[in-house]
C-alpha cells in the first residue's frame, strides 16, 4: 500500500512538469491518464483512443502502478516521445486540439503511434502528401436535397485545383473545377450528421459555395483533409490571391454564421446547410480601420436578441445580434482574436 501511494505521488509530480502538464496528443490541460507502453501522459478522451490501439493506459489517480511502470514513465514522458513520434510532421498537417472532433484526434494518434508516419524513417506519409495528387470517391450532399451521393474527387497540386464529377463516367467532364486558392476545409460532424463529415468552402464567382462530404473510412477523410491543406500550403508558398469584401444586405434576419479565421472572413447563410452564402464580411486589423465591440442598438431593446456585436470596416458598420450573452462573448472573443493577428500578403 505504501508503494502504491509513493508511486502515485511520483506520477502526480511528473504531470506538473511543463511538457507533461498537457495531453501529449490534443494539448488538453491536466492529463490524469498515461500510456505505460508509450510513456506519455494523456487526457481522458485521448486515453480512450489509446485503449483501442495496442497502447496500455491507466488512470494516474485510480489505478495501481508498480515500480517498473513508474520508472518507465520517468525515463520517457511527453517531450521525449514528441521528439520521436513527431520528428517529421509536415507543416501543413493539422495537429488536433482539445475541442476538435473525435475523427481528427483518433487519426492523429493512429498516424503517430500506429502507422508511425512522422518519425522520418518511413516512406509513409500517404502519397497525397508527397506527390501532390490524390483521387477517390466521397459521399457528397446534393445541392437541392439532403441525399448524399457518391462522387469522384480529384486533387491536383500541380494544377492547384480540386475537381469533382457528378457521375462516375468522366466523359461528360467535371461538375466543378475549384481553385485551391479559394478553398477551405473544416470538420463538421454534427452539422453534416456523420462522424466523418467534412465541409469544403470555396469561391464561385461572387459567391461562396459549401460542399458537404464524408467518407466511411476515418483515415480516408482525414487524408483528404490534410491533402487539401498540403495543396493549399504549396499554393500559398508560390502565389497570393486577392480578396474583396462583400456587404451584408439583410440585417436583423435570423442567419447562420461561420467564421473562417484562416482567411479572416465572416460568412452568413440563410440556413445551416445552405450551399451558397448570402454575404461575407472581411475582418482586417485595427491599423487598417477595422474594429469589433459589443453594442445594444436602441431599437433592439426589449427584444430577446439584445446582445449585439458591432463590426466596423473602413466602408461601413455591421451589427449582429445574439440571443444569449454567452454567445455574444464567444463571438467577440473569436472576432477579436482574428483582429489581433497581422494580415498576410494573401489578405492584402
Amino acid at each position: 500500500m505504501a508503494n502504491h501511494e509513493r508511486n502515485k505521488n511520483i506520477l502526480l509530480e511528473l504531470i506538473k512538469l511543463p511538457d507533461n502538464s498537457r495531453c501529449a496528443d490534443c494539448g488538453a490541460p491536466d492529463p490524469e491518464w498515461a500510456s505505460y507502453t508509450l510513456g506519455v501522459f494523456v487526457c481522458l478522451n485521448c486515453s480512450g483512443i489509446h485503449r483501442s490501439l495496442s497502447s496500455r493506459v491507466k488512470s494516474i489517480k485510480l489505478d495501481y502502478w508498480d515500480d517498473k511502470m513508474v520508472e518507465f514513465m520517468k525515463s520517457n514522458g511527453n517531450a521525449k516521445n514528441r521528439a520521436l513520434y513527431e520528428k517529421a510532421v509536415p507543416p501543413y498537417y493539422y495537429r488536433p486540439k482539445e475541442s476538435d472532433c473525435v475523427v481528427l484526434k483518433e487519426q492523429w494518434i493512429r498516424a503517430k503511434y500506429e502507422r508511425m508516419e512522422f518519425t522520418g524513417e518511413t516512406k509513409y506519409p500517404p502519397l497525397s502528401y508527397t506527390t501532390g495528387f490524390y483521387e477517390g470517391m466521397l459521399w457528397k450532399k446534393g445541392k437541392e436535397n439532403t441525399q448524399f451521393l457518391k462522387r469522384k474527387f480529384v486533387l491536383s497540386e500541380r494544377e492547384f485545383t480540386l475537381t469533382y464529377y457528378n457521375k462516375e463516367n468522366e466523359s461528360k467532364g467535371p461538375k466543378a473545377l475549384i481553385s485551391i486558392k479559394d478553398i477551405n476545409a473544416t470538420f463538421q460532424p454534427e452539422k453534416i450528421g456523420h462522424p466523418n463529415g467534412l465541409q469544403i468552402t470555396y469561391q464561385d464567382d461572387d459567391h461562396t459555395r459549401n460542399l458537404y462530404v464524408y467518407h466511411e473510412s476515418p483515415q480516408e477523410i482525414v487524408t483528404w483533409y490534410n491533402a487539401i491543406r498540403a495543396a493549399r500550403y504549396a499554393y500559398l508558398r508560390t502565389a497570393y490571391p486577392t480578396g474583396r469584401d462583400a456587404e451584408q444586405k439583410e440585417p436583423f434576419k435570423k442567419r447562420w454564421f461561420v467564421l473562417d479565421s484562416q482567411n479572416r472572413k465572416l460568412f452568413y447563410f440563410k440556413g445551416q446547410l445552405d450551399a451558397e452564402e448570402l454575404g461575407v464580411v472581411f475582418i482586417g486589423t485595427e491599423n487598417k480601420g477595422y474594429s469589433v465591440k459589443e453594442c445594444v442598438p436602441k431599437h433592439a431593446q426589449g427584444n430577446k436578441w439584445k446582445w449585439g456585436v458591432m463590426v466596423e470596416t473602413p466602408k461601413r458598420q455591421f451589427v449582429f445580434m445574439c440571443e444569449q450573452d454567452r454567445e455574444q462573448k464567444e463571438w467577440l472573443d473569436a472576432l477579436k482574436l482574428v483582429l489581433s493577428r497581422p494580415m498576410s500578403p494573401l489578405h492584402h
